[in-house]
């Protein structure tokens, strides 16, 4: 364990925490989780990062020295409890992804609720990946919290339609039950040191409105998995969302879908993210980048 990692946790603890717990304006949450991306999420020299427009989406294009852009697109989908978050606070840690797999990224700026509730932000995940498909290299996708949850839906829409399928996707600390009834929401509550459990009825109200939590392409742990490539799951042990991740593995094996559940001990929520300051968030993204040159290249028939 690193020296750094309690230090961390316990300013979590005691300023991001409180913070989301009574959170209940989303302009405010954008606002502050923007300044506070600025401040402690730095890409490496000379990343790139070009604004785009992808079938009607904005999105960001991140690339580092040398990135191959010929090679696997990484389209990851950012986290922020489908209320907050962008490209912008997320495309630090992609650069990082970037630069270890000497691939490129595409942030999609999916639309966000309460102004744009559900299915809004799978109806833009579908319409950028739709866009991207037929990418030489092929796709990988991926993304954290809300955004891991997004990626499974993005899965599902994908396998329904019949679009070719990515050689692979990857979660951090995903949303796979909105719901909320996995045991750890509860038993976990005290030991996470970012996300509140009393914060998780306000962000699905926001977000589903009227809609179903059970449905599929809401909470991905109740879907059909059958035939998806390869994925990656990482989890804190003190995370409330714990059980989403451990139980969307046991799921997503018990479907054949070939997975690799990462599960750390006392790490917060997204650590990935806190690459600068954190010895072990790097760590978990070397592990996911030789992860992703591990996947098999496209095939014909995917």
């Amino acid at each position: 364990m690193s020296w750094i990692r309690p230090g961390l946790n316990l300013y979590l603890r005691l300023t991001e925490k409180p913070h989301l717990a009574r959170a209940r304006d989303p302009g405010k949450l954008r606002r502050s989780f923007e300044l506070k991306s600025r401040i402690f999420f730095r890409s490496p020299w000379g990343t790139s990062t070009v604004a785009q427009t992808v079938a009607g989406v904005s999105c960001l294009h991140v690339t580092t020295p040398g990135s191959d852009t010929t090679g696997p697109l990484i389209l990851y989908l950012h986290g922020g409890g489908y209320i907050f978050g962008s490209p912008s606070t997320h495309k630090a840690m992609l650069a990082q992804l970037c630069k270890r797999t000497g691939l490129a990224a595409l942030l999609p700026d999916y639309r966000k609720a309460p102004e744009h509730p559900f299915p809004g932000a799978v109806e833009d995940a579908v319409a950028v990946y739709r866009a991207v498909a037929d990418h030489p290299g092929g796709v990988v996708i991926g993304g954290d919290s809300a955004g891991g949850g997004l990626t499974l839906a993005l899965n599902l829409e994908i396998l329904r339609l019949g679009l070719p399928k990515p050689l692979g996707s990857f979660c951090l600390s995903p949303l796979t039950d909105l719901s909320f009834t996995s045991a750890s929401v509860r038993d976990n509550d005290a030991c996470d040191v970012v996300l509140p459990a009393s914060m998780a009825p306000t962000m699905a109200e926001m977000y589903l409105r009227e809609a179903d939590p059970c449905q599929p392409l809401a909470s991905p742990l109740n879907g059909d998995f059958t035939g998806a490539p390869p994925a990656w799951i990482s989890v804190g042990t003190t995370e409330i969302l714990l059980d989403d991740s451990t139980r969307m593995a046991e799921r997503l094996r018990a479907q054949g879908v070939p997975t690799e559940l990462v599960v750390e001990q006392d790490l917060p929520h997204v650590w990935p993210l806190f690459h600068t300051l954190l010895p072990e968030a790097r760590a978990t993204l070397d592990q996911l980048a030789g992860w992703i040159r591990s996947l098999p290249p496209r095939s014909a028939d995917s």
